[in-house]
């Protein structure tokens, strides 16, 4: 078993530290952390049988609950870019999401990875009261943040012609690249942020800031852009300066949680040290996950803007953020997905495991399929109502990004279970090697087709990759490569997928034809697949309901009609 496995601990009683994974308070407090192993919990003993029953169902509980502070950042950001989409030209919106995904390529390494260092070692340096190291380990983080941004940024302003010719020498695209510079090192600060408050036990500040105020601010820059009639240089200006707030105001939050914890009063005390080589030797190997995410997001951005311009740009980038939310559930569901598999995992409990993660993934596949049928099956519809005529063409790479997306989104967390399991290696392999194929793709399709190249390499280099993390699945953990009991699941979603398709060529274009159809269709989806979802067990309160009881749990003529069956 893997010694580098992670363990996640909570406060307990009488300043105790509780795994995550089932054990016992840990005694020895100056373990080094590469010796805390899953091995040591399962020499615990093993939890009574109704604990494992429960633990599936309270993941999908959790889990869900976790969307509704997503759904509200998503509905903010979907407003503000809509509005940015119809106010600005088609070549300002092309070098504005040329210039944010320059920003997101280098913000992806800003941190070199010690962003995933700071919710594992720091927890576990506090519960064992090794202050010192924990302290350096933020100030390890911070210094690098700044360090790299500074490089970065000074490169930037020291090769002004190279960039030039990078864009095809577009003074506003220029321009803009300039100013959205400085939100790497905003941006990665603000990450951070984040992550130390979940560290510290601070959930309410990490909802208002991520869900309410983050894109609160870049909607009110929006509107001002608008009212004041500016160009598009005030908008960047006024993210990075809304970006730079939220910095400000939650590092002074910050400071104060830490001060009425009396944390600032033990860091004084025990000085500093830096636990370098244990941090870098835990985030550098995953710096390729950062790379995968950086490639598939943003590099086709960069070659459409250095092959054909700003204006391929915008009709590319003017839907992928659609397409990106048939991961919302999957991301809402891993917050709790892998503490439960990592219990199960140490537990050897293999038959638990494999249903945790078959049942999830139908759980991520219904609950993502109102996005999947909107964004694939009536994206011409959804396009042209949200961004106009004149983007109608970006529908066709709406949908295939969406086909990429949803196929990587419902076959569940593929890849979170692969690291779970300490599989560090294969992920590592297939990390690299589905770059190169993105890239390979990227510059085969580019060149020629343009953005919808771009946009069906994308979708392409997506189903490798969850082709690559499944088989790993099963060659790596023992968990099956595909259940046939949930053959009839998908086969019902990809018939109402197409059935909606059919629908969209006679259907008016409205959004609330789009929110009707999808609405039927999916809770048909639900119904149909009610036995598979399990959903009597999962939320029993349903039952209270009549409605819900009547459709859910259904009487016996119902059950016989089901699609999905078991």
């Amino acid at each position: 078993m893997d010694r580098h496995t992670d363990v996640l601990r909570v406060p307990g009683p009488e300043g105790a530290g509780i795994d995550l994974l089932g054990a016992p308070p840990t005694t020895p407090e100056h373990r080094p952390v590469d010796h805390v192993t899953q091995l040591e919990v399962m020499n615990q003993g093993a939890p009574p049988p109704a604990v494992v029953r429960d633990v599936t169902r309270e993941q999908i509980r959790g889990s869900s609950l976790l969307l509704a502070g997503r759904m509200l950042a998503i509905t903010t950001n979907l407003v503000a870019q809509v509005l940015i989409v119809r106010y600005l030209s088609t070549a300002d919106y092309g070098a504005w999401a040329y210039a944010l995904s320059v920003v997101a390529l280098l913000q992806g390494f800003a941190p070199f990875g010690l962003d995933r260092a700071t919710s594992r070692f720091v927890p576990i340096y506090q519960e064992r009261k090794e202050y010192d190291k924990a302290l350096g380990t933020i100030l390890l983080v911070v210094g690098t943040i700044l360090a790299v941004s500074l490089v970065t940024i000074a490169a930037f302003f020291l090769i002004p012609d190279q960039l030039a010719r990078l864009v095809k020498g577009e003074n506003e695209s220029l321009a803009l690249l300039f100013i959205a510079i400085f939100l790497v090192p905003v941006e990665a600060l603000d990450a951070l942020l984040i992550d130390l408050f979940a560290c510290f036990g601070h959930p309410r500040a990490i909802f208002f800031r991520r869900y309410v105020l983050a894109p609160g601010l870049k909607l009110a820059v929006v509107l001002l852009l608008i009212l004041f009639q500016s160009g598009v240089r005030l908008l960047a200006y006024g993210y990075l300066v809304a970006s730079a707030l939220g910095v400000l105001v939650y590092g002074w939050v910050l400071l104060r949680a830490w001060r009425r914890q009396g944390l600032l009063e033990q860091w004084r005390q025990s000085g500093i040290r830096v636990p370098a080589r244990e941090v870098f030797s835990f985030s550098i190997p995953l710096l390729t996950s950062d790379l995968v995410n950086v490639v598939m997001h943003s590099s086709a951005a960069l070659l459409l803007g250095y092959f054909h311009g700003m204006t391929e740009v915008a009709f590319f980038r003017v839907v992928l953020p659609l397409a990106v939310h048939n991961r919302l559930v999957m991301n809402s569901f891993s917050t709790l997905y892998k503490p439960a598999a990592a219990r199960l995992f140490a537990r050897e409990n293999q038959a638990e495991l494999n249903r945790l993660y078959w049942q999830s993934a139908a759980w991520i596949a219904v609950l993502s399929f109102p996005i999947f049928a909107a964004t694939f099956s009536l994206a011409r519809p959804l396009t042209t109502s949200l961004y106009g005529a004149r983007y109608e063409s970006s529908s066709v790479i709406l949908a295939v990004l969406a086909l990429g997306y949803y196929f990587d989104a419902a076959l569940g967390n593929n890849g979170l279970t692969l690291k779970v399991m300490g599989k560090v290696r294969y992920v590592l392999t297939i990390n690299v090697l589905i770059c190169l194929i993105t890239v390979g793709i990227h510059l085969l399709l580019i060149p020629r087709f343009g953005a919808l190249g771009a946009g069906v390499g994308t979708a392409a280099a997506l189903v490798a990759y969850n082709v690559l993390k499944q088989a790993g699945l099963r060659l790596a953990t023992g968990i099956s490569l595909f259940e046939r009991n949930y053959v009839s699941f998908y086969l019902t979603i990809a018939i109402g997928a197409g059935v909606l398709l059919i629908v969209s060529f006679f259907s008016p274009t409205s959004l609330l034809a789009i929110a009707v159809m999808v609405g039927l269709v999916s809770l048909l989806v639900a119904v149909l697949c009610r036995k598979n979802l399990r959903i009597q067990e999962t939320f029993p309160e349903i039952t209270r309901l009549p409605v819900m009881r009547l459709l859910f749990t259904g009487s016996p003529a119902s059950e016989r009609t089901s699609a999905c069956s078991t």
